[in-house]
């Protein structure tokens, strides 16, 4: 029988193969494993017990970084979900362990939701001024993030060539390998056409950083997503938005309630936002709680006035 390490790599391998994951959640997983099996000391798959999981669960529930403090709650399910999938994997092949579903996620914190209200917005979009190309780009890149509610991830990975402006759409790899439509307003598509007829440059990515000396041979020009957070950081406190930690996934929150308040279903939202449940796209229906307050007010016990 193989040891754990060997299974663990194995599991990765099928991961990569017949479920399409990405690179990072293979990173991830590998990461999450990694600390399971250093915790439990152990090299036989049938050595894994309930007892063990529940020793571990506390373990992670604990631990403590100077750097980082106590891991989330929500980042402690993500171990555990990746021991799951292991148990499963195992149990498929017949490998005797501890069956999955004796393991039961921990109750997550209720997620907080940053994101704009209609005068925020229009003050963090209009924030990059000037002519300049990195001016063009940014105003092209926020107004693109509200419009299509992309996650940075995806918006990143963006080339040229993807995009019809025409049409006013691209296809966009998301989460699990999946692709999905996204659409551009025509105030995004005003801003992208502006900054694409500026770029000189060949580079396919089609947001880039800008050199300070030019282009000349410059190569892999690609914004990071960490370049585009500290953009959005950046043009948050020139808008004199405070009181709220602004970041490119405060656009998306922003784009999903936005169109809930404006009526749209949530089926739809979580088509667009690319949620393979809708219960994370749920997430966003407590900001609309003020609008069903007023139709309460409005409709409720209308009957029974006399």
């Amino acid at each position: 029988m193989a040891d754990l390490k060997i299974l663990k790599n194995q599991y990765l391998e099928h991961l990569e193969i017949e479920k399409n994951r990405s690179p990072k959640t293979l990173e991830n997983y590998s990461r999450y494993l990694d600390r399971f099996l250093q915790f439990s000391k152990i090299s036989k798959p049938e050595d894994i017990g309930e007892e063990l999981i529940r020793q571990y669960r506390l373990y992670l529930n604990r631990l403590n970084s100077p750097r980082t403090g106590n891991l989330r709650k929500v980042t402690q399910n993500y171990h555990i979900i990746a021991l799951r999938g292991f148990l499963k994997y195992l149990a498929k092949r017949g490998v005797k362990s501890v069956s999955a579903e004796k393991i039961d996620l921990g109750r997550a914190e209720d997620r907080h939701i940053t994101f704009l209200d209609g005068r925020e917005l229009e003050r963090l979009l209009d924030a990059p001024e000037g002519n300049s190309l990195t001016a063009l780009r940014d105003r092209a890149l926020l107004r693109m993030l509200f419009s299509t509610g992309m996650r940075v991830s995806e918006l990143c990975s963006v080339n040229r060539d993807d995009i019809d402006l025409k049409r006013g759409e691209l296809s966009v790899l998301g989460k699990g390998r999946k692709i999905r439509l996204v659409f551009l307003s025509e105030e995004a598509r005003e801003h992208l056409k502006k900054y694409l007829d500026r770029r000189t440059d060949a580079d396919g990515a089609l947001f880039i950083r800008v050199p300070k000396r030019g282009f000349g041979k410059s190569s892999d020009l690609r914004l990071t997503p960490r370049s585009v957070q500290r953009a959005v950081e950046k043009y948050a406190k020139m808008a004199g938005i405070v009181g709220k930690h602004v970041s490119p996934h405060s656009l998306r929150h922003s784009f999903a309630t936005n169109l809930l308040r404006n009526g749209a279903d949530i089926r739809s939202v979580q088509a667009l936002l690319g949620h393979s449940s809708v219960t994370t796209t749920q997430i966003y229906t407590h900001v609309t709680d003020q609008q069903l307050r007023e139709v309460h007010k409005r409709f409720h016990g209308q009957g029974d006035k006399k």
